[in-house]
């Protein structure tokens, strides 16, 4: 399973939506995620540029665009983005890698 932090803003039809009629946009988000094969950690909103920051875990990349794409074929999020996230225990793999290929590779000269 990967990680990804899902940023967005909400359209101005959809604030105008959730004033005329509140409702829980976190279960609307976990189900749309667990049906893709994943799971929402965590939904936030935030006060400034950006609204929406949810923290996910989904199979892979490709569930990630698709999730990514139902969203903005909706209309209610605009701007947004899906950053990829690595574990330490992937991060400490990635370190390693780089430490056996370096010799491998030369700067540019000056």
């Amino acid at each position: 399973m990967a990680y990804y932090l899902f940023t967005g803003n909400y359209s101005r039809e959809a604030i105008q939506g959730l004033i005329d009629h509140p409702q829980d946009r976190e279960a609307a988000a976990r189900k749309l995620i667990e049906a893709a094969g994943g799971k929402l950690h965590s939904l936030f909103i935030a006060l400034g540029p950006t609204d929406v920051y949810a923290l996910i875990e989904l199979p892979d990349d490709v569930d990630m665009v698709a999730t990514s794409m139902v969203v903005g074929a909706a209309g209610s999020i605009t701007n947004g983005q899906a950053i990829k996230l690595l574990t330490m225990s992937d991060f400490s793999a990635a370190m390693q890698k780089a430490g056996s290929v370096a010799a491998t590779y030369a700067a540019p000269q000056d």
